[in-house]
């Protein structure tokens, strides 16, 4: 059975993890492209997701090359955009991935993702659902599970201790969500931000994960994961795995 070696030069590369095994269930893409403040998170992540992979078996798609949504993107239950957000994407695979939905393919939204320029393409910011505001600096916070019938909830506990960049967000578009997880603005200093700099925080309903439909598909949200390590964490990573599993398959949910 092959291995990939994860490595730097390896990571900045379209590349496909071996089967690991006969029996693959699914197929993801995974778009991490390296930006100012996250490029630490890429070897660590795809490491996880190679254990994950052999895991929950799985295979993916793990690059740096948005130039891959100009491919056949049908062979992929998910496309997961890990700490990189649309703007990425030239019109041209702007339009693919926007066909791609519409035809009932799924995606994934982690933390950076979910950053994009107000008005640079609606369609990508009704997708997330929410648009980014500001944030605090990076806290530890209580995190409370909103819906534990979620599979990215099945691996954390009902109230989780959780450090982060608790990002603030505000619903132009007036985008109807499922909350996964919210935070405790009483857990943390929601004004702890730079010098010129204003951070009010949301009140009671902060949601930082959350799922809802486009088009016909399903959309997995989550806010957190800045820091590379948080990519080693078990408890993390059964909240991301929880979410892939759901967007890629529509299972696991408890009825």
């Amino acid at each position: 059975m092959k291995r990939i070696v994860s490595t730097l030069a390896v990571a900045a590369a379209v590349a496909t993890p071996a089967a690991w095994a006969a029996d693959v269930q699914y197929k993801l893409l995974v778009l991490a492209i390296p930006n100012k403040y996250h490029y630490e998170y890429i070897p660590i992540a795809r490491e996880s997701l190679e254990k994950l992979a052999k895991l929950h078996a799985f295979d993916f798609t793990y690059t740096n090359k948005p130039e891959v949504f100009d491919g056949d993107l049908k062979q992929y239950a998910a496309v997961v955009f890990l700490n990189t957000p649309g703007e990425e994407l030239n019109p041209a695979q702007r339009a693919k991935f926007e066909a791609y939905m519409r035809d009932g393919g799924n995606a994934v939204i982690v933390h950076r993702a979910a950053i994009t320029p107000p008005n640079g393409w609606v369609w990508y910011e009704k997708l997330v659902g929410r648009s980014f505001k500001t944030h605090p600096m990076l806290q530890t916070g209580a995190v409370d599970v909103v819906d534990k019938t979620f599979p990215a909830t099945f691996g954390i506990p009902p109230r989780w201790m959780w450090s982060d960049e608790w990002y603030e967000t505000t619903n132009p578009y007036k985008v109807a969500i499922h909350p996964v997880l919210n935070i405790d603005e009483s857990s943390y200093d929601v004004t702890k931000i730079w010098p010129g700099q204003v951070s009010t925080g949301m009140g009671k309903d902060h949601p930082v994960s959350w799922y809802h439909t486009v088009e016909k598909g399903r959309v997995f949200v989550t806010l957190l994961g800045h820091n590379g390590d948080m990519y080693r964490d078990p408890q993390y990573l059964a909240h991301l795995m929880g979410g892939i599993w759901w967007a890629a398959t529509g299972r696991g949910q408890q009825r």
